[in-house]
């Protein structure tokens, strides 16, 4: 799960200032916020099918015109595990999550192939094996 620099933007922002955003923070998704509350999410996808392909302008598009409105999402509590099934179920590929009705952090597809996670995953077979004596 990515915390630190989330991206973000309010429904009013333009299509153009959320793609550049999503270029600094090399990011897939901006998430939608009013006030404290999270009220969508744009992805790459939105961009292609929601704007290019109905050759709207991104200068002028607002994001809460062509955003996935209310998207799912989880809380810190559940598992890795439990997210990208979730991600999986539902063919998307950004999950917020959110804790007393703020976004703390966001699961990607990409968070997926994290060379870290090899190493956790790595490490855990490892600490199953001497359990196990194996």
């Amino acid at each position: 799960m990515r915390r630190r620099g989330l991206a973000k933007a309010p429904p009013e922002a333009t299509v153009r200032k959320a793609a550049k955003l999503m270029e600094r923070r090399n990011t897939g998704a901006v998430l939608v916020i009013d006030g404290d509350r999270l009220v969508g999410i744009f992805t790459e996808r939105d961009v292609v099918f929601r704007v290019t392909a109905r050759d709207l302008d991104a200068r002028t598009t607002r994001l809460g015109d062509v955003m996935t409105p209310n998207p799912r999402i989880i809380g810190p509590a559940q598992s890795f595990g439990y997210a990208l099934a979730l991600m999986h179920e539902h063919r998307i590929r950004h999950l917020p999550v959110v804790e007393d009705g703020r976004v703390v952090g966001i699961v990607s597809a990409r968070s997926a192939l994290d060379p870290d996670l090899e190493q956790f995953r790595a490490e855990t077979r490892r600490r199953e094996g001497l359990a196990t004596g194996g």
